[in-house]
């Protein structure tokens, strides 16, 4: 793919405002993946790529909250293999999606993101408040737990955007655990279902591996400054920006 030096600069600050909005706001991946099919990358190389370039991102934030997962470790541990076996299979959905059919349903991934987005502050007032135990660790997480995050992380390996907050709902509804616990345990699964789809990725051809150069270290260098913005920053004018750019970008595609 001939893509220039200002494609790829262009790329590479599409990044940075991801690592800033996903720090302050969530979302970062409706400014990205909007920017590389701007930039002439074909839809399912867009997401594939922006899915390996913004990977390294989710490790900060997993190993932030580590402390909050000290006494989960053998529910992470069953929902780690639900989460690798869904962003696996929703990854692999995605390289056999052919060109239009993953165009025509982009538009609608994306008013599901932005809806997510725009409704994440009330998703999180509807999950009660709970206290955290030590020890409430679930050795065996009931089934309807493990069939909730495996259809979230198929859908995060398949597209990715509000993976998040979807996590986090499913999350809250069946896991009787504090706010903080949850939201680290959520970090974790993402990280895994990005983790596989990525690695997964990596081996499908797909990659455009001079963008994923330049956009990754951008993307740890937004999350960065946006942590330190994040006290500065109105998180709701900047989800209502991104919000409003995935409106875009999804009617452009419906009607298109």
């Amino acid at each position: 793919m001939d893509l220039s030096a200002l494609d790829h600069a262009l790329a590479a600050a599409a990044a940075v405002a991801a690592g800033i909005v996903n720090a302050v706001a969530g979302g970062g991946t409706l400014i990205t993946f909007p920017a590389l099919v701007a930039l002439g990358v074909p839809s399912v190389q867009s997401n594939i790529t922006n899915t390996v370039a913004l990977c390294p991102g989710y490790f900060g934030g997993a190993v932030a909250q580590r402390d909050d997962l000290a006494h989960q470790r053998h529910r992470l541990r069953a929902l780690s293999g639900v989460a690798a076996a869904g962003g696996l299979l929703g990854s692999i959905l995605l390289v056999l999606s052919p060109e239009d059919l993953f165009e025509g349903i982009v538009p609608f991934l994306l008013f599901l993101a932005c809806g997510l987005l725009a409704f994440q502050d009330r998703l999180k007032r509807l999950i009660p408040a709970r206290s955290a135990v030590d020890g409430d660790d679930d050795v065996r997480p009931r089934p309807l737990l493990l069939a909730g995050v495996f259809v979230a992380t198929i859908y995060g390996g398949y597209f990715g955007a509000g993976l998040g907050i979807i996590l986090i709902a499913t999350l809250g509804v069946l896991l009787d655990d504090s706010m903080a616990h949850l939201n680290a345990l959520k970090q974790a699964i993402a990280l895994v279902t990005n983790v596989v789809a990525a690695a997964f990725f990596v081996f499908s051809g797909d990659v455009v591996w001079s963008l994923v150069l330049v956009m990754a270290p951008a993307a740890l260098l937004g999350g960065a400054i946006g942590g330190r913005l994040a006290s500065r920053l109105n998180p709701q004018v900047m989800r209502t920006v991104v919000i409003t750019i995935g409106l875009i970008v999804a009617f452009k595609y419906l009607l298109t």
